[in-house]
């Protein structure tokens, strides 16, 4: 069994930098305090992830860093550049890139295609991801390159705004 969460960045600040360069967009303050709640959720469910693969846009890494963070986390992260703007497919393709040591992986990235990536993974479903959202999907696989559409099985789908209320706040 294989497990994957897909992550979306916390809500980016419009208002940062060149108004033209979505890449280097920012995390706004909501988005940073989400994605500390992530972090903090995936620890506190055991569901620190064994690797973390990120978007190489600012507001992806951020997230990424500030969820590790807040949860405590000390498993590898990698950057990916395909990992901006990328289709179905090529998230795909880092899926089946991975070695078949690792049990759980997680993947921080953007819409539309992590709503359109969960939704084929289990089967042509309609999932939204609202910023710094988090999916948990086990596909019943014994290698990562046997990860298809189709495969899965969506355990939970959780916004920020349901669990902020129920974590302790980090002072």
């Amino acid at each position: 069994m294989k497990r994957l969460f897909f992550l979306r960045h916390g809500k980016s600040d419009w208002n940062s930098a060149d108004p033209t360069d979505d890449h280097g967009r920012t995390v706004a303050p909501r988005g940073r305090k989400a994605a500390q709640t992530m972090g903090r959720f995936l620890t506190a469910v055991d569901a620190v992830p064994d690797k973390v693969l990120t978007s190489s846009a600012v507001r992806a890494r951020t997230t990424t860093e500030l969820a590790a963070e807040a949860g405590g986390w000390s498993c590898p992260i990698e950057v990916c550049d395909d990992l901006y703007e990328p289709t179905p497919r090529a998230v795909l393709t880092r899926i089946h890139q991975q070695p078949d040591e690792l049990e759980s992986l997680l993947i921080v990235g953007h819409e539309p295609c992590w709503s359109a990536a969960t939704g084929g993974l289990v089967g042509d479903a309609d999932i939204r991801f609202p910023t710094a959202a988090v999916a948990c999907i086990d596909a019943n696989v014994e290698r990562w390159r046997d990860v298809g559409w189709g495969c899965g099985m969506l355990l939970w789908h959780v916004p920020p705004k349901l669990i902020g209320a129920l974590l302790p706040r980090e002072s």
